[in-house]
């Protein structure tokens, strides 16, 4: 019997290989049914990028206002503060915990 189907064993692997690369076509990572988890994802780092790109806008105004040549008083008097660690006696603080970003460690009192 394993005689007569020596014939039939490139035809078997070839059939084995087109079923399992259909398959994955389909259902694999970058298949055709796996399209809405795409762009579920790509609207999520969407939303993300467009958040990331209103923090940098953020920046780059608050740092041409802290150039020597456009230098905002209040602005420098807000970073003094914060870095000093001081507050007017006419102001309302209020402490929230610092984000713990990945690779720093967070100080202990």
């Amino acid at each position: 019997m394993p005689e007569r189907m020596k014939p039939f064993l490139p035809s078997a692997v070839l059939l084995f290989l087109v079923a399992y690369l259909g398959v994955q076509a389909l259902t694999g990572q970058r298949g055709l049914l796996s399209g809405h988890e795409r762009d579920a994802l790509m609207a999520q780092r969407e939303a993300q990028l467009a958040g990331i790109l209103e923090q940098r806008q953020d920046l780059e105004v608050r740092v041409r206002y802290l150039r020597t040549d456009s230098l905002s008083r209040d602005l420098l008097e807000e970073r003094a503060r914060a870095v000093l660690g001081f507050a007017d006696p006419r102001d309302y603080v209020i402490r929230v915990s610092a984000p713990v970003v990945a690779g720093t460690s967070v100080p202990r009192a």
